[in-house]
C-alpha cells in the first residue's frame, strides 16, 4: 500500500489495523506457546509407555520363570520319598548272601531280578522327571552337593577329593534332594590350583648378603 493510501485512512481504521497486527502476533506466540506444551505432554505419555512396556516384561519374565520352576520342581516332595523306596530296595538286594545268589534256585533268583528289576524302573521314571544321581567319587568335594562323613588319609590323590560314597545323592534341576554321603581324602598333595609356586632363578647377591 503507498504512503498516500495510508495517508487517506481514518485514525478509527489506523487504529483497527493496528490492533488486527497486534493480535495476529499474539496468535503466533500463544500458538508456540502450545505447540511446545503439546511436545512436552508427547514425551512424558511416550517415557510412561516406555516404562510400562518394562514393567509389562519384566512381569511377563518373573511369571514364565515361575512357570517353569513350578513344572520343574513339582515332584520334588514326591521324588524325595521315592527315594526312601528305592534305598530300601537297594539295602534288600544288598542284603541278600553271595551264597544264596549263587545258589542256582529258579525262585529265588527271579526274586532277586524282579527287585532289581523294580528299581531301576522307579530311578528311570525319577530320571525322566529331572531327577539325576549323584555318586561323585574321584571329584573334588563339593559341599552344595556333597555330605562328608569322614576323612580317609590317602596320600596318593589330592586332598579334599571324595574317595567313597556311601549313599548316593540325588537332585532336581539345580536344587538337591538329598545330599551324597562320602568319604573325602586328607593328607594327599593340594590340588592343581593350590599348588605350590615354583621358586624363580636364585638371586647370588641376595646369597651372599645373607
Amino acid at each position: 500500500m503507498s504512503d498516500q493510501a495510508k495517508d487517506e485512512r481514518t485514525p478509527e481504521e489506523m487504529e483497527a489495523a493496528e490492533a488486527s497486527g497486534e493480535r495476529a502476533e499474539g496468535g503466533i506466540d500463544g500458538d508456540y506457546e502450545a505447540l511446545v506444551q503439546l511436545l512436552k505432554e508427547n514425551d512424558e505419555l511416550k517415557d510412561r509407555a516406555l516404562r510400562t512396556a518394562a514393567e509389562m516384561e519384566n512381569l511377563r519374565r518373573r511369571t514364565a520363570r515361575d512357570v517353569q520352576d513350578a513344572r520343574a520342581y513339582a515332584v520334588a516332595n514326591f521324588a524325595r520319598d521315592m527315594l526312601s523306596v528305592s534305598d530300601n530296595l537297594r539295602r534288600a538286594l544288598d542284603a541278600i548272601p553271595a551264597e544264596a545268589k549263587a545258589s542256582g534256585d529258579a525262585g529265588f533268583k527271579s526274586l532277586i531280578e524282579g527287585v532289581d528289576l523294580t528299581e531301576r524302573a522307579m530311578l528311570s521314571a525319577l530320571e525322566r522327571h529331572g531327577v539325576k544321581r549323584l555318586a561323585p567319587e574321584g571329584e573334588k568335594f563339593d559341599p552344595n552337593f556333597h555330605q562328608a562323613m569322614f576323612e580317609i588319609p590317602n596320600p596318593d590323590v589330592p586332598a579334599g577329593t571324595v574317595v567313597q560314597v556311601v549313599q548316593p545323592g540325588y537332585s532336581i534341576g539345580e536344587r538337591v534332594l538329598r545330599p551324597a554321603m562320602v568319604g573325602v581324602a586328607k593328607g594327599g598333595p593340594k590340588a592343581a590350583a593350590e599348588a605350590k609356586v615354583e621358586p624363580g632363578p636364585v638371586n647370588e647377591q641376595a646369597e651372599k648378603d645373607a
